[in-house]
């Protein structure tokens, strides 16, 4: 063989497993995943499960599923037999609702939730404005990337409150001034350790609320890469709040 023939022959063998390579992406990228299910059938389509393109969900009176798929929500509504493929519309809200959620930082946002419900809504709906606040009223495991610039997140700044943060043997109150509805973890003299349970109290809590840390690697940038990164975490909380707020976008631009 010639060697005009055999760069062309490794060409083609680079142009096919480019194509292979095409294909595994865009089946990736067309899979969908359960991420909230309600209804007699949620246990034939539990939270966590992927889905292909080609498949469908059968639901009956009752149900409800909220699939992630490409960076939006989709939620399908029994009774009905629904194609995961089908194509959902992309929108300014939604995009906006995604990138505030995933925010590194605070939001400048005052409050959690869409404007429109700001006049009518209970301090107590409030819902922080991005998954990497702590909203010390949210039991359970919170995933965490950096322990040095974790903040805690309050729904009502009317008034002072002080939180106390215990565990083991150690503990610290923090103050919440009126006005100031973020506040530092107390890094200094009670640093964050993954796996250990921290009890809450005080500061408008009804009864004290246990948290405790999950790390990760790194942020992620997109709806789906963290709704992967919280379901494999169990940092639920997280998850359900990164949800909610693409559901009530999905609703309103629906």
């Amino acid at each position: 063989m010639s060697c005009p023939d055999i760069r062309l022959s490794r060409l083609g063998l680079t142009g096919a497993a480019l194509l292979a390579a095409l294909a595994v992406t865009g089946a990736a990228a067309a899979q969908s995943i359960v991420v909230r299910s309600t209804g007699p059938s949620a246990s034939k389509y539990p939270a966590g499960t992927k889905l292909k393109a080609s498949d469908r969900v059968a639901l009956v009176d009752g149900d409800k599923v909220v699939l992630m798929q490409g960076g939006k929500t989709r939620t399908l509504s029994g009774k009905g037999s629904f194609t995961v493929g089908a194509t959902v519309q992309a929108s300014q809200s939604m995009g906006t609702t995604v990138t505030r959620m995933l925010a590194k930082g605070p939001s400048t946002r005052a409050r959690g939730g869409f404007a429109r419900e700001a006049e009518t809504a209970a301090p107590s709906e409030f819902r922080a404005p991005n998954l990497w606040l702590l909203d010390y009223r949210s039991g359970g495991t919170f995933c965490v990337a950096d322990p040095a610039t974790l903040m805690l997140w309050r729904p009502d700044m009317s008034g002072d409150a002080a939180l106390t943060i215990a565990k083991g043997g150690q503990s610290e109150t923090v103050a919440l001034v009126a006005g100031a509805q973020f506040r530092k973890w107390p890094t200094e003299t009670l640093p964050i350790e993954y796996g250990v349970d921290y009890q809450l109290s005080g500061a408008g809590l009804t009864a004290p609320v246990t948290v405790r840390f999950a790390t990760i690697a790194a942020m992620p940038e997109t709806a789906d890469a963290a709704t992967e990164i919280l379901m494999t975490k169990g940092c639920t909380p997280q998850l359900d709040r990164l949800v909610d707020a693409m559901s009530e976008a999905e609703a309103v631009d629906g």
